[in-house]
Formats: structure tokens, sequence, C-alpha cells
């Protein structure tokens, strides 16, 4: 039996049979990709950043690019509605913390709003809230038809 030369993206001490496969369909979360909805609305101090659905990885560039248009825009003051997000993962998360920093830099700030109860419990377990300011309402912004 010959040898057969190495997969170049696996390193040369792990073997193709010992090396984990990707999970398949139906494994997981969800196998398809993530639909996050971004819109932009005029708050009473600045813009209202409102994300709803889910967000993930797949969605990172999206987000990353509605926060960095934003900044570019010299934005004081940007508030990030949550209360439309069913999920985010870790990256997500990120994308936010960066942000925060980003605008804190500029001498502006970044906060966050209206998080769904699973979502505020993840931003306080890994200390989220002690860098981004997480609020329970966003003022000038009316709720959607239906809310109290």
């Amino acid at each position: 039996m010959a040898d057969s030369p190495m997969p170049p993206h696996l390193p040369h001490h792990v073997s193709p049979a010992h090396h984990p496969a990707p999970p398949g369909p139906g494994v997981g979360r969800d196998s398809t990709a993530s639909t996050l909805g971004i819109r932009v609305a005029a708050g009473e101090s600045g813009p209202v950043l409102m994300l709803s659905g889910e967000a993930d990885i797949t969605t990172l560039a999206q987000l990353e690019d509605a926060l960095g248009a934003q900044l570019a825009a010299g934005a004081g003051l940007l508030t990030v509605d949550l209360s439309g997000l069913g999920f985010a993962d870790s990256a997500t998360i990120g994308a936010l913390v960066r942000a925060a920093r980003a605008l804190k830099s500029q001498g502006g700030r970044l906060e966050l709003a209206n998080p769904q109860p699973a979502l505020a419990r993840m931003l306080a377990l890994l200390g989220v809230d002690k860098v981004v300011p997480i609020r329970d309402d966003v003022p000038g912004h009316a709720p959607a038809p239906g809310c109290h």
C-alpha cells in the first residue's frame, strides 16, 4: 500500500482518519445560513441600529459593515437595539464590543438596548455589561406596533 500525500489543510501530524469531520446537515443549531435584519432609525441622541433575526459568523460581515458605517459617519452615541435579535453568537458579541471600543476611542459611546432574556444573560456572563452599557429601553424610539 503506497503512502498517499497528506491533504494540504491538515497538519502533518494528523492523519485523515483521525481528523474530525465537519458536522453534516442537521447537526448543530441550524444547517442553513442565519438571517440578520438591520435597520437604522433616528433616536433622540443619535442613530439606533435595530437588529432582528439571528446573528452569527455567517452574518458577521453584514453587522460589521453596518457598525462601521455608523462609526465613519461620526456617530457620537450609537444605540444597538437587540429586542428583535433571537440569537447572537460570540463573533457577534465580539463585533459589538470592538465597535464600542472604536467609538469610545473617537470620543463617542455605543450602548446596547433591550436584549431578550437569553441574550441578556449571555452578555452578563461574558462581562459585556462591564464594558458596554446595556439598557432596557431606547429613549426616543417608539416601540413596534402592539408592544407596550
